[in-house]
């Protein structure tokens, strides 16, 4: 696709703490670097579960509420299930194993990916101090905790489009 201005600068904003969500923040993320794109990502309330060190290992995949959620061949995911015991767990490991099967990278090289190529990492400092975290608590690869006027600040100028995921 041929634009008369091209795209210079992506904002993405994460303000959830699933794989989905997380997954599609970074992929963005490391399409954009990869496309010679500068990047930067901002973190906030539940996604920064992606940037802490107790958590990014841990995301799980949405099973309650999730209308988009289906059943081995493609029958909807009843809502009511998720709320076993076990069946988060059980769904989100599918779902890492089927990101596996397709060498998608684990959160960590995403991360260490989209840094490489030039992409920039941001913590919410509202959802830092609601959540009683401080900049340890944050993977290495976080630049700094903003505020969000601070990175709308990092957004400006021409051709910048903001993603909210």
């Amino acid at each position: 696709m041929t634009m008369e201005k091209p795209l210079k600068k992506v904002c993405i904003i994460c303000a959830k703490g699933t794989i989905e969500d997380v997954y599609a923040t970074l992929v963005l993320a490391n399409g954009a670097v990869m496309e010679g794109i500068e990047a930067k990502v901002f973190f906030t309330f539940f996604g920064l579960d992606a940037i802490t060190k107790k958590q990014y290992k841990k995301l799980h995949t949405a099973t309650v509420g999730n209308p988009a959620m289906r059943m081995p061949g493609g029958l909807p995911f009843p809502s009511i299930l998720g709320i076993l015991p076990g069946v988060e767990a059980g769904v989100s490991a599918m779902m890492k194993s089927q990101m596996d099967k397709l060498d998608i990278p684990p959160v960590d090289e995403f991360f260490e990916m989209i840094v490489a190529g030039g992409g920039e990492i941001y913590a919410c400092k509202l959802a830092m101090d609601m959540f009683k975290l401080t900049k340890d608590d944050l993977i290495d690869e976080v630049n700094s905790v903003l505020t969000v006027g601070d990175f709308y600040g990092l957004c400006g100028g021409e051709n910048t489009q903001i993603i909210f995921t």
